[in-house]
């Protein structure tokens, strides 16, 4: 007997199918193993679909599809952890990110059976019912639904969630949410790990959080146009917060030197105001002890005194035109170092 096993011929189905997968492995670049447990058959055939021209899917028994992998040179070993249970492979010439965002971010619908378990809150909504008032009262009293009735129909009062996640599904309420029409079961597969023309790479790490990732562009640009103008990049947007940076630190150089010409004048002005403030407001504090009796000019008013009030209209249109050539500068400038 023990010899027959031995020498039992593996099945030609077999031997035709793992060919098959080694061919599509070596004419593809990426090939997802996706775990189809508790998946139905309904959300693979509309997955086929969806990937149609882009993909070729394959249901396959784990061990014939690790003898394919062997057959062709690749690590079957790194496969193994992932080839359980009931698999498909995903075979594509795109990337195994972009491949894997479309397989997972597939979605179909279904109704909840009883003794399931929810993955998010389960919620009765607000409304009409559709449903004659009757025996079915009763169900939504178990259920702790807020309901009324008008015209003989079931109104649901508000919004009320029946079930948290990781709870089970009560026969009452699987009953009922068929009756409502309330497909709330998101069904999708889970992919387990990709291969990347020679990488293969675990079912997490194949995830990308877009947003994530927009913001760190961000980050980079604004920190690369800070590079850039801290060594005064010959680009025009560059130039130009350069010049206004210039312009600023000139100012304040010369306010502080008490170097007056017509342009720096007010501002030289308005800068020793403020220093003769400040000295009077220490003074004072010692001037009792003295015997002496220092004012102290209010502030506001020092400065209201020390530079003439701008009209309202000004101010706004002065900086309406800041920022508009600033947020101009700034898209501009992204351009120019990135594109």
């Amino acid at each position: 007997m023990a010899l027959a096993l031995r020498t039992m011929k593996t099945p030609e189905w077999k031997i035709k199918l793992a060919s098959e997968i080694a061919k599509l492995a070596k004419e593809h670049r990426t090939f997802l193993v996706v775990d189809l447990t508790g998946v139905p058959a309904k959300h693979i055939q509309m997955l086929r679909k969806k990937l149609d021209k882009i993909a070729v899917l394959k249901v396959v028994k784990p061990k014939i599809a690790l003898k394919a992998f062997e057959s062709i040179g690749l690590p079957a070993k790194e496969f193994e952890p992932y080839m359980t249970g009931q698999v498909m492979l995903i075979f594509s010439n795109l990337n195994a990110f972009e491949l894997t965002s479309i397989v997972e971010g597939f979605v179909t619908h279904d109704y909840y059976g009883p003794g399931e378990i929810t993955d998010k809150e389960v919620v009765i909504p607000e409304g009409n019912t559709g449903l004659p008032a009757g025996p079915i009262l009763s169900v939504f009293g178990r259920l702790k639904i807020p309901t009324k009735v008008q015209g003989n129909v079931v109104y649901v009062a508000k919004d009320t969630v029946v079930a948290k996640p990781g709870e089970a599904v009560s026969p009452d309420l699987a009953a009922l949410l068929q009756k409502l029409g309330l497909a709330l079961k998101e069904i999708r597969v889970k992919v387990k790990c990709g291969r990347d023309g020679n990488l293969v790479l675990p079912g997490d790490k194949l995830k990308l959080n877009i947003s994530d990732y927009e913001e760190l562009v961000k980050v980079a640009a604004t920190n690369a146009l800070k590079l850039a103008l801290e060594l005064v990049i010959c680009e025009p947007v560059v130039l130009q917060l350069a010049f206004i940076k210039a312009e600023k630190q000139a100012l304040a150089l010369v306010s502080e030197a008490g170097f007056i010409t017509q342009e720096t004048a007010e501002n030289v002005l308005r800068v020793a105001h403020s220093k003769a403030l400040a000295l009077a407001a220490e003074i004072s504090k010692y001037a009792p002890e003295l015997g002496l009796e220092v004012k102290v000019p209010v502030v506001q008013e020092a400065t209201s005194q020390a530079a003439p009030k701008e009209k309202p209209s000004e101010k706004k249109e002065e900086k309406e035109k800041v920022e508009e050539a600033s947020e101009e500068a700034l898209a501009e400038g992204f351009a120019a170092l990135f594109g």
